[in-house]
């Protein structure tokens, strides 16, 4: 039920129980049979308790969002502590990959290939993304293995990632 609606039962739930304690205070002086009363008395207390339950439940469902509103902002401080940590050590992780891609006397564009293959790409992509043909990026990825003395992608991704598995799943790989 929308918030709308609520608000809709809410009032015509109000005006019924009105509408009757009103008829109820003019067959009061009537002289109106108590059957009649009481009926009209229990339709009144039905509506009160309506109006009563919606009331509740609107209370309730404001306190909620609020408990959620403070939960989301919580989450979304956590996740941007958590994205400025990773983008730390990513930097940190990049730093010393071309470090080690340094070491290894690589070029700048030897480099630069080096981190597009320990991204994923493959040469035709790399190619693409450098301006360059594919037969270059080829070359200049079989230059990475040799300076590097590795064989392939998969060595050279594993030279750097080895070291990244959580020690209990060291422990399980020997």
């Amino acid at each position: 039920m929308s918030h709308r609606d609520r608000w809709i039962l809410l009032a015509t739930l109000s005006a019924i129980a009105a509408m009757i304690t009103a008829d109820l205070i003019t067959d009061a002086r009537e002289g109106v049979p108590f059957w009649h009363l009481s009926v009209e008395g229990t339709a009144g207390l039905l509506a009160l308790a309506g109006v009563f339950y919606i009331l509740n439940d609107m209370v309730s469902l404001r306190h909620d969002l609020k408990k959620e509103r403070h939960l989301s902002i919580k989450l979304k401080q956590e996740a941007e502590t958590w994205r400025q940590r990773s983008r730390d050590y990513l930097n940190g992780l990049s730093t010393l990959i071309d470090a080690q891609l340094a070491q290894w006397g690589l070029t700048p564009a030897e480099r630069e290939v080096a981190f597009l293959l320990l991204k994923g790409l493959s040469l035709k992509d790399i190619a693409l993304a450098r301006s360059t043909s594919e037969k270059t990026a080829r070359t200049q990825s079989l230059s990475i293995y040799a300076k590097a003395g590795l064989n392939s992608r998969a060595e050279l991704s594993a030279f750097f990632l080895e070291d990244l598995l959580p020690a209990q799943l060291e422990k399980n790989t020997d």
